[in-house]
């Protein structure tokens, strides 16, 4: 399965924004209908997304083409998916999810949308927006301990659990995060590799500061997330780079395996005065996967 990087958010109700997203180079775009469209254009937004979806086959796709319904209990998610999966998006972002629950309420809703028309049962995946209320925090294990075949990933947020727990900032005054959000994030991550997923880091929101973005994001990527999500085109090429190895991490991965070869059978050797074991190995050869699926 291709690893995301870069998921771009792209309101649904603006054409133009639409196509600048499609030009972005984002691994995903993001067709949002939740946040970024206001409640008297939702219908209109969803009918605009469906045609854009219907106008770019799966085929050829720049980017992937996700859609971001509105939440569950909004009264308006079933009409999100029914009318956008018809034209056979590569997922659905879920947000405000509850748990593993939720992902199969849209699970069982897309299963009967893909027999309707003609699309593969389980070719349309889900991304759990998994941190938004407190009680979801508590469920993040659920994702592990179900069995959700259109799981992709997981990726949270602050900014609404700061809203639901009455936090008046998820950030302290110098731009780390609080301890309340450091633990979510971090029960976020843990909850993706349990459930062999993709982990997927949250919005880095100042789209200025581009220094700061490659910043976080090695840092992030260093934590384990795979890709995080943006809200600007132009934090997509600083996004998709700083996912990447660098060319010293290549080399040196390289290395690691040139000295498991030379020693078949071996669980352990010598490297540069220092002991690398199996779990180095793994590392090293699911580097090198990472780079030749994006360069390939």
């Amino acid at each position: 399965m291709t690893v995301l990087r870069s998921l771009l958010f792209v309101p649904g109700d603006s054409d133009r924004k639409l196509q600048k997203g499609r030009e972005a180079g984002a691994d995903a775009l993001i067709l949002d209908l939740e946040d970024s469209v206001a409640s008297e254009l939702k219908s209109a937004a969803r009918a605009r997304v469906a045609q854009f979806l219907g106008a770019h086959a799966p085929a050829g796709r720049r980017s992937q083409l996700w859609v971001r319904i509105n939440a569950l209990d909004s009264g308006l998610a079933s009409a999100d998916l029914a009318a956008t999966a018809a034209q056979a998006p590569d997922g659905i972002v879920l947000p405000k999810a509850a748990g593993a629950e939720d992902v199969l309420k849209v699970s069982r809703e897309l299963e009967a949308l893909e027999a309707r028309h003609g699309i593969p049962v389980g070719a349309i995946k889900v991304l759990p927006i998994a941190t938004e209320t407190p009680l979801a925090v508590f469920r993040l294990r659920s994702y592990a301990e179900t069995r959700l075949e259109r799981l992709l990933g997981i990726t949270w947020g602050a900014e609404d659990l700061a809203t639901a727990i009455g936090a008046s900032s998820s950030r302290d005054a110098a731009g780390a995060w609080q301890p309340t959000f450091q633990l979510v994030r971090s029960l976020a991550l843990l909850a993706a590799r349990a459930a062999a997923v993709q982990p997927i880091d949250t919005l880095y929101v100042d789209f200025r500061d581009e220094a700061g973005l490659r910043a976080a994001s090695r840092a992030s990527r260093a934590d384990g997330f795979t890709g995080r999500l943006a809200i600007h085109p132009a934090q997509v090429a600083a996004i998709n780079e700083s996912y990447l190895p660098s060319a010293e991490e290549i080399a040196q991965a390289r290395r690691i395996i040139a000295a498991f070869a030379a020693s078949p059978g071996s669980g352990s050797v010598g490297l540069d005065g220092r002991m690398i074991d199996i779990p180095h190995l793994k590392q090293a050869q699911a580097l090198l996967a990472l780079v030749a699926a994006k360069t390939a």
